[in-house]
Order: structure tokens, then C-alpha cells, then sequence
């Protein structure tokens, strides 16, 4: 299905599938501030490859989905949670496999126990515990080269200049690379097609942030959490050291971790597919039955 709009419940969200729309579905969320086209769209053609009914979305203020006004966001961080759930009703589907990378990461683990309902499995990707954890002890802190840069911004891009916007989101995206290297061919590519598709690049950029700002909607222990997970982490991930995904490990009951050699903080480059995808699959097929829609995406 070639990407397109869909409301719900009032709020407009594009979304794209991939597969046959009969196997087990399986929904990624992306990070803070990230579009869909973070999930490379070949990456998603061979999770479909696996009997797998693949589903990505733009986040509001990302994309071609709803946008707000720069510095005015008119939803919470909850809602973003909840936009997971319009998405899988949009498309009719009673439960999916939730894949959640960074940010999104921390979505996926309050969609599994807000809505135990709708999850089938749980993948979070070089993200950080968003329950509370049994072990209360300080987690590695953010690498100091990363931290600087967090300190000392660069000046923001002029906005209504395309190629300083892709300069400015590439200059970005090098600063959480891993020992694997940074391909910024691949990362430019990426920009330019964000850039190219997103209602508001100034709002995309900043009005997430704002949400992080404003603090948890919801506060839950990682132990309430019962539903099969799996951690794939990055060995060099500055954001999140490699200690965080040892976190979710250990807390979430029954956990798998899978370390991601040389991954900085990132959705796993190509050079990783065939770790990652395979994983993802095996995962997936834990109690994965196959599903009905019934028509097309919906609106209501």
C-alpha cells in the first residue's frame, strides 16, 4: 500500500504498509522528532519477506501527518502513545507486534501495559527503561562528546532553505554515530526525503521536545510489563549506553537481549539487516496468529 492519510478519532496520520496484509502485523514506532522514513523502506520489504505484515507511520508534527505550530504542540506525549492504537484501528487490526526504536521505544513499553490487549510482542531498539526499574541504581550517563553538543547547539538552519535543513539534520544524526561509521550518503538521502515530505520542518524539530520537557504521562514499573521482549542494543550508543539496554533486560520479565556490535544510537543501519531482521522474525513468530481486515484503511 503506497503511503496515505487516514483519521481517526479526528487526528490525521499517514501511514505505509508493506506485505501481505493476512500475516502477523508488526508496527514500528520511530524516535523523538522522526518521521517514518527513518524505517528504511528496503528494511521493511525484508521484514515482509518474512511473512510479516510490515506498518510504518509519521508521528504528528513528522511527515505528512497533522501538524501543530511551532512551540505549540496540541497534544501530549500520551497522545502520541495512543496514536500507535489509531493506527492499528485504521487499519482494522486487533493486535500487532510492536518494534520501537529510541523514543519510540519508550511508546511501545506504555502501549504494552496501557493496552496488553493490542500487543502481541514488544522489540525495543537502543532505547531506555520508561518504568520504573527494580534496580535504583544511576544508569550510564550520556557520552560526553554527545553531551557537549547537547550544551552547545549549532545555530539552527534557515528553515525555508531545503539544503541547509538536510545539512543541519546530517551534521545532527553524525553526533550519535557508533564505531560501524556513518554513512552520509544514506543519512542524506534520508534527510532529503524528510524534508521533502514533512508539513512543518520547524515544528517537527521542535515541538517533541517541548512534550519531553512537560515530563511522563504515566509512570508503571518495567515488571508489569507481560508480554515476550526483546532488546537489541548498540555496543556505542552515546545516547543510551549499552547499560540501558542490559536495564530493559534485566527488569522486563523473560526479556531477550541482543547486543548490536559497533550500532551508535540509531535505527540499525543496512549493515546490520541481517542480525536484525532475522531476530525480529523469530520474535515476531512467538503465538503470532494471522489476522483479518476487513476493507482498507478506515476513518472515523
Amino acid at each position: 500500500m503506497a503511503e496515505q492519510l487516514v483519521t481517526v478519532t479526528g487526528v490525521e496520520l499517514c501511514v505505509e504498509t508493506f506485505g501481505d496484509d493476512t500475516d502477523p502485523a508488526v508496527l514500528l514506532i520511530s524516535g523523538l522528532a522522526a518521521s517514518m522514513d527513518w524505517w528504511d523502506s528496503r528494511f521493511c520489504e525484508r521484514l515482509a519477506e518474512q511473512d510479516r505484515f510490515v506498518i510504518r507511520y509519521d508521528h504528528r508534527d513528522t511527515g505528512r501527518s497533522e501538524a501543530s505550530p511551532v512551540g505549540e504542540p496540541s497534544y501530549s506525549s500520551g497522545d502520541l502513545t495512543n496514536d500507535a492504537i489509531r493506527v492499528l484501528e485504521a487499519l482494522d487490526i486487533a493486535h500487532a507486534h510492536i518494534v520501537g526504536v529510541s523514543a519510540g521505544g519508550g511508546i511501545v513499553q506504555e502501549l504494552a501495559v496501557q493496552h496488553p490487549d493490542r500487543v502481541l510482542t514488544l522489540t525495543l531498539i537502543a532505547t531506555s527503561p520508561a518504568g520504573t526499574r527494580a534496580d535504583q541504581r544511576p544508569l550510564p550517563p550520556v557520552d560526553a562528546r554527545l553531551a557537549a553538543t547537547f550544551e552547545n547547539p549549532p545555530p539552527e538552519p534557515a528553515w525555508d532553505d531545503p539544503d541547509a535543513v538536510v545539512d543541519y539534520i546530517v551534521a545532527g544524526e553524525r553526533n550519535f554515530a557508533g564505531s560501524l561509521g556513518f554513512d552520509e550518503e544514506r543519512v542524506r538521502r534520508v534527510a532529503s526525503t524528510l524534508v521533502e515530505r514533512t508539513r512543518d520542518i520547524r515544528a517537527s524539530m521542535a515541538n517533541h521536545w517541548l512534550l519531553i520537557e512537560s515530563g511522563a504521562s504515566t509512570t508503571f514499573r518495567l515488571a508489569d510489563i507481560d508480554v515476550p521482549t526483546l532488546v537489541m542494543h548498540g555496543t556505542d550508543d552515546p545516547l543510551f549506553p549499552f547499560g540501558h539496554g542490559e536495564a530493559l533486560a534485566a527488569d522486563i520479565p523473560g526479556a531477550t537481549l541482543v547486543a548490536l556490535e559497533g550500532m551508535g544510537h540509531e535505527v540499525p543501519p543496512p549493515d546490520l539487516w541481517d542480525v536484525v531482521v532475522p531476530a525480529i522474525a523469530r520474535h515476531t513468530s512467538q503465538g503470532a496468529p494471522r489476522h483479518a481486515r476487513h476493507g482498507g484503511p478506515r476513518s472515523s
